[in-house]
């Protein structure tokens, strides 16, 4: 009981030294293969097309709170060299609708993005929104956040920049 009382605990300050509670870091890399999804244009990304870039996928919908909350920390990590933001909202493609949300918060380098078939809920097992991968330069996944963060903490930003070199 001891030992896991200590592994938590250990958990947990690591989490916060990184600057976000709820960041899950995974012990072992986690590869995905043909990782796909369309943008306002109805043009398929495919995130081969992004090799050496630590990527960010964030799902979320317009209806969810905190996802309005976070979303303008994540146009600030957008526009760090290195970092790739893909945040693809989970409803019905409604590409005015998205982008009248976006308009709201003073979005501005930011794409929409959409998983129409709800394919990538499935592949990346996710149980709700705002939901952020993080995808290494190889495209494994090396980390989740679940639930609202603040990444424009410069703990996590620190973090995030770190996992843009090679040693990384």
């Amino acid at each position: 009981f001891l030992i896991i009382f200590i592994f938590l605990i250990s958990n947990s300050f690591a989490n916060e030294a990184i600057g976000v509670k709820n960041l899950v870091i995974n012990k072992k890399l986690i590869k995905y293969d043909n990782i796909t999804f369309i943008n306002g244009k109805n043009e398929r990304i495919n995130l081969n097309d992004f090799q050496g870039n630590v990527v960010m996928l964030n799902f979320w919908a317009t209806w969810c709170a905190p996802c309005k909350k976070e979303m303008p920390s994540l146009e600030i990590l957008n526009q760090i060299n290195g970092i790739k933001v893909f945040p693809i909202n989970l409803e019905k493609k409604d590409t005015n609708k998205t982008k009248k949300f976006f308009d709201n918060l003073n979005i501005k380098n930011l794409n929409i993005f959409f998983d129409p078939k709800l394919k990538l809920v499935e592949i990346f097992k996710l149980r709700g929104v705002p939901t952020t991968i993080f995808l290494d330069r190889d495209k494994k996944e090396f980390a989740r956040v679940l639930g609202f963060a603040d990444f424009s903490d410069i703990k996590f930003k620190k973090w995030i920049i770190s996992k843009t070199t090679k040693n990384n």
